[in-house]
């Protein structure tokens, strides 16, 4: 697996060939990676609502300091529903749009297609992990957490953009996946085991996603234009500022959730910010890790023009400040 995850070797699109090798590779770590949902995952357990659920360096809970330690705890939990049913969300549109790009290879390389139908394979599993979560949390947290966007609706506006701003986005999504876990979740020994243990099976599987995300994106840049490559510039950026307005009503409705199920009143100090804690942890965990992560960046920057990545980097501005 650790070779997966470190065999990102830059190429140079303009004369793109389909790499089989490193498709055939996507292909072993897949096999030597597949797990079950209640086999290898549930085993039958229930999550442990005394530890938290997402460490302090994803949650921010610590920046929060009038909260109790009971207080933290729970909001971890609050954070932690919905970073299992984001990730739901936008595997959504991912699998579509992998069985999409995967005609590509129908009658060409039959390597690259099996690693693509295993991909979207995958990610249906992923989304089924995720709701099965969801039922779980949902039995044991008060009523009244609320989900503010649709999988669906959400896979069709994506799904309305360019391929090559789609996959820069699934790419990001996807390396961020794995430094949560590897750098936050897997060194944390107080967060819950099953918790832990939902976002280790679901690494193990988003190693080679990521690798074959970086392919069919260098595959898709080589098809375009200068101006096509532009526009599809536009996108991303389109794509960045809809994630956040998600993030933005999803961190409101859990910061108002969260203050309706503590035992005691805050003030309106407090609930400013709690509100403002928990979007600034939204936009920490889905735009700010994806964006500052070095291999991404080295990736946009090799696929656009020091023009585009200022723009790139304006829009983002306000996100990241």
């Amino acid at each position: 697996m650790n070779a997966v995850v470190a065999d990102f070797a830059p190429q140079t699109p303009a004369a793109y060939e389909v790499p089989s090798a490193r498709y055939a590779r996507c292909i072993k770590a897949s096999k030597k990676a597949r797990w079950d949902i209640d086999a290898d995952v549930i085993r039958g357990r229930s999550f442990d609502y005394g530890q938290k659920f997402l460490p302090d360096g994803l949650s921010k809970v610590e920046e929060l300091p009038f909260l109790a330690n009971e207080e933290k705890r729970r909001l971890s939990h609050v954070q932690g529903r919905s970073y299992a049913y984001i990730f739901g969300l936008v595997e959504r549109y991912i699998g579509a749009k992998i069985l999409e790009v995967s005609r590509d290879h129908w009658l060409g390389d039959q390597v690259a297609l099996e690693s693509l139908i295993r991909f979207s394979d995958e990610e249906l599993k992923h989304q089924e992990l995720f709701r099965r979560i969801e039922q779980m949390i949902a039995a044991a947290l008060p009523e009244g957490h609320r989900m503010v966007a649709d999988p669906n609706d959400v896979a069709r506006a994506v799904l309305s953009k360019s391929t090559w701003s789609v996959l820069a986005l699934t790419c990001m999504i996807e390396l961020f996946t794995q430094s949560h876990y590897v750098e936050s979740i897997a060194p944390n020994a107080d967060l819950s085991p099953l918790f832990k243990d939902v976002f280790m099976y679901h690494w193990r599987e988003e190693a080679q996603h990521a690798m074959l995300d970086e392919m069919e994106w260098q595959r898709e840049h080589a098809k375009l234009s200068p101006a096509e490559r532009d526009a599809a510039v536009n996108d991303l950026i389109d794509l960045a500022g809809a994630v956040d307005g998600i993030l933005q009503a999803q961190s409101a409705a859990d910061a108002d959730y969260f203050v309706s199920i503590c035992d005691r009143q805050f003030t309106d100090e407090e609930v400013a910010a709690i509100r403002a804690g928990v979007l600034k942890a939204y936009r920490y965990q889905y735009i700010i890790t994806g964006v500052t992560h070095p291999h991404f960046g080295r990736l946009l920057t090799s696929m656009t023009t020091p023009a585009q990545m200022q723009r790139i980097q304006a829009a983002l501005a306000p996100i990241c400040a």
